[in-house]
């Protein structure tokens, strides 16, 4: 940071990759810019090598700019986020995400410098002040009738695995999206998700109770339903509800 932004540019559009890279190299915060053509080659580059940013686009075939996103809160030092995109309906999953900043093409210079600003007291100053993860998958977009709309993750008591589907149970209704229940579990892992049964993710702090049914197996009750927990996964639930109890987190009705 003492001598300037190290800066990673992500977009699969070589035309607007090379803009976009031009406009940082005239900014006087940055002082290096590396460039990828795809998110994957961006993940090799950001895992080899430290960058205090990254301007990502978000549409791009493959993997795309809000999960590489949500993979690097996993790196030991992320880098902090902007995104670049021409389409502003990611924008509440982009913050959801944790990015800073989120710029619409053509980036113009004025915006580009205000996103920077934001960079710059994020990576930290040179009395080495931390910098905060993005969190990872705060909120999720699902598609409607020809509309896109974003549900927290806060909101969800329990997903149930559809194929390469989730569906996501909450007290005003289920919403599908598509991601596979594996890639979603990491993701959410570490706040407050268990995997109860190989088709469903479970919210702890949602469940009401646990109850019996008709054929002796556990289930996890929560305002949005019933959720089967399978034999191998009952004592870790077990143990995690306990946990929370003496937290005072069961229950607590916050999820809507």
């Amino acid at each position: 940071m003492t001598n300037g932004l190290r800066v990673l540019a992500v977009d699969d559009v070589p035309p607007a990759l090379d803009e976009l890279c031009s406009l940082l190299r005239e900014a006087p915060e940055v002082a290096e810019v590396v460039a990828a053509g795809d998110a994957l080659s961006a993940l090799k580059l950001l895992q080899g090598s430290h960058f205090d940013a990254v301007f990502l686009d978000i549409s791009m075939p493959g993997l795309d700019g809000l999960e590489l996103a949500s993979l690097l809160a996993r790196l030991s030092e992320p880098p902090v986020i902007v995104f670049v995109t021409a389409h502003d309906g990611h924008a509440v999953a982009a913050y959801g995400i944790g990015a800073v900043d989120y710029l619409l093409k053509p980036v113009r210079a004025e915006r580009l410098s205000a996103a920077l600003s934001k960079v710059v007291r994020m990576a930290g100053n040179q009395d080495g002040e931390p910098k905060p993860a993005p969190d990872a998958m705060s909120a999720l977009p699902v598609e409607s009738g020809g509309r896109t709309r974003y549900v927290r993750r806060d909101d969800v008591q329990f997903v149930e695995a559809h194929g390469d589907y989730v569906r996501l149970h909450t007290k005003s209704g289920v919403h599908v999206t598509r991601m596979p229940i594996s890639r979603l579990e990491e993701y959410w892992e570490g706040t407050g998700f268990t995997r109860v049964h190989r088709g469903f993710l479970l919210a702890v702090d949602a469940v009401l109770e646990l109850r019996s049914d008709t054929t002796g197996g556990l289930l996890a009750h929560t305002e949005a339903g019933d959720v089967p927990v399978s034999r191998r996964h009952a004592r870790d639930l077990r143990d995690r509800l306990l946990a929370a109890a003496q937290r005072g987190e069961l229950g607590r009705g916050s999820r809507a």
